[in-house]
């Protein structure tokens, strides 16, 4: 079964079951400042798992695009990429465990409407219990009742069967399905030695079902949720490689077309960086693809990682420069059907690519010299790996890898202390910390500057031109951040000019309100939306004003918000500065 058959098939089963087909949302979050990218299939729908009414109903499915880069030390395994993306379906207070479940096991197993997984191969973990909640028995007997051996099911603790979104918010069990990916088959296995094959990636997770049942407060769950919750996903590579009988998520036909490219440019031998190569710089299309340039801070920073990880892996297998824009160019054909925005950005990743790794060549033969001195030391202080990150355009990343490769130590403590000290760099891109969606969406004050930032994006547009567009946002509960489009530094008078219309409309006590409508409809009001063009028949648009004809603000958006501006305070910019080319930054915040 082909990738394009196993999506297909998937998405026919779930909507079948009465589930709305809902587009993937871009890499970059648009209304989750907590976070860089959509790390899980789920981030996206975080307000309709709070509790918000979705458009299209409460039964929901599709495939999303994700990033993740904690691991990224780890690419170039059977399993691990930077780049991923999740098939998943969802219950909005609907159905619950037992359709859940069955499910699950009918897609996986059906040789009708399913994939045909051989039942036999298959292993199944639930929730083993603990002071927050008890033993999941229920789920355990729904798979009883499927057929699944009583010996073949393994309670776990909350370690591996537990989701929550931290110490607030909803929580609840979950049940995990694995399958046997060796050529002779495992048979039965003790629990033990279920474990042991999970470690040797002997049997590899298909399949999640997060049963969000409970309200966790403080960080002790203190009731059942009214309205409980389905959040179901599988890997879509790891699933292709079980059902095309591969023992890496790279031997499938997803990365085959890929590696074709990189085979007729290399002159050595290295599966891992050729691997390296793949994963990196298909991950990089699609950053590149939803918006994201190469920069030292936050998703720029990522992206400008995995391109220079990429070359540097790319001259070890002795590709000839540029390369890897041929690389490039294959991933863009070989997704051109299923996320359109990789063809029509093709000219901005092309373009993208070429001039980021002649930046990164520029900078690598001194950077190279001046490690080369550092390694005879054996140990690199924090500031001398500063001043390769902040002068010869290395990153921290590579210089560890490096040094390690060299048996040399890197003083990495010392290195964050120059870091913070020169506010080059956000911390949490670099070490690849992404905290849970859900984890401060009722904040109070995040809600107002997520509100704020509605204003502020139109001011922006009313002072500078309609070019103004948003390229990224980070929130915290003390200050917001807003990426715009924009040539040149902000005057004086045009930053007073935007804090006082702000200030102006805040003043106005405005009602935030919002409004579904068809796309088509939607986009004929004016609201403006600018991540991408993918989005579902029906959209959410919030606007700022008494209608949605005479309103100050509106925009394609989840939510949530303050109820009204008056509940802003007062706005004040306190930094305007460049991002990356093109792209300004404004940090304000609410007094």
């Amino acid at each position: 079964m082909q990738s394009y058959e196993i999506r297909k098939r998937f998405l026919d089963f779930f909507e079948k079951r009465g589930h709305a087909l809902i587009p993937s949302a871009p890499l970059v979050p648009e209304n989750d400042p907590s976070v860089l990218f959509n790390t899980a299939g789920m981030q996206p729908l975080v307000p309709y798992l709070l509790g918000k009414e979705h458009p299209q109903g409460k039964r929901l499915a599709n495939y999303q695009k994700c990033v993740r880069t904690g691991d990224i030390e780890e690419i170039g395994d059977n399993t691990h990429l930077t780049f991923f993306e999740m098939l998943g379906n969802w219950s909005l207070g609907d159905y619950f465990k037992k359709e859940a479940i069955t499910w699950s096991y009918e897609l996986l197993t059906s040789k009708t409407e399913g994939f045909g997984l051989d039942v036999s191969r298959l292993y199944v973990t639930v929730f083993e219990g603990n002071n927050d909640a008890p033993r999941d028995e229920e789920a355990k007997d729904i798979w009883l009742s499927l057929g699944i051996p009583e010996h073949r099911i393994y309670f776990m603790p909350a370690k591996s069967n537990w989701w929550s979104a931290g110490d607030n918010g909803p929580c609840g069990p979950d049940s995990e399905m694995f399958y046997d990916v060796t050529l002779e088959g495992l048979g039965d296995l003790s629990h033990e030695e279920f474990m042991q094959a999970d470690e040797s990636q002997r049997v590899v997770e298909i399949w999640n079902d997060v049963f969000m049942q409970y309200l966790k407060k403080d960080g002790v769950v203190v009731s059942e949720l009214e309205h409980k919750n389905i959040d179901t996903g599988s890997g879509f590579e790891r699933l292709v490689m079980v059902l095309q009988q591969k023992s890496s998520v790279f031997d499938t036909d997803i990365f085959a077309p890929i590696f074709s490219v990189i085979d007729t440019h290399k002159t050595t031998q290295s599966a891992k960086s050729e691997r390296v190569v793949a994963d990196h710089i298909r991950a990089s299309a699609f950053l590149i693809g939803d918006g994201v340039v190469p920069s030292n801070t936050d998703q720029g920073y990522v992206l400008r990682r995995l391109l220079r990880r990429a070359i540097r892996h790319s001259d070890s297998l002795g590709c000839p420069r540029e390369s890897i824009v041929d690389v490039a160019q294959a991933v863009i054909k070989n997704y051109k059907d299923v996320y359109e925005n990789l063809l029509d950005k093709k000219d901005k990743i092309i373009s993208c690519i070429t001039e980021e790794e002649s930046k990164f060549r520029k900078t690598l033969l001194e950077g190279n010299k001046k490690l080369e001195k550092l390694l005879k030391e054996k140990i690199i202080s924090g500031e001398d790996a500063f001043q390769l990150f902040a002068s010869y355009g290395f990153p921290f990343e590579l210089t560890l890898e490096i040094a390690r490769e060299k048996g040399a130590a890197v003083e990495e403590d010392a290195f964050y202390q120059e870091l913070e000290k020169h506010q080059e760099l956000s911390r949490t891109a670099s070490a690849g910390k992404f905290k849970g969606g859900l984890a401060d969406a009722d904040n109070p004050q995040v809600l107002k500057y997520h509100t704020a930032t509605h204003l502020l994006h139109q001011a922006l547009r009313d002072v500078l031109g309609s070019h103004v567009t948003q390229k990224g946002s980070n929130i915290t509960p003390e200050r917001l951040r807003f990426d715009f489009t924009h040539d040149k530094k902000m005057t004086d008078e045009e930053k007073a000019k935007v804090e006082a219309i702000v200030n102006e409309k805040i003043k106005a006590q405005l009602p935030m309100q919002s409004v579904v409508l068809p796309k088509e409809e939607a986009e004929k009001t004016g609201a403006l939306h600018f991540f991408g063009d993918k989005y579902g028949d029906d959209v959410s648009v919030y606007f700022i004003g008494d209608s949605l004809e005479t309103a100050y603000s509106k925009e394609f958006c989840g939510g949530p918000h303050v109820e009204n501006t008056k509940d802003l305070g007062i706005f004040s910019i306190k930094k305007e500065e460049a991002s990356s080319a093109g792209v300004r930054r404004i940090k304000a915040v609410l007094s």
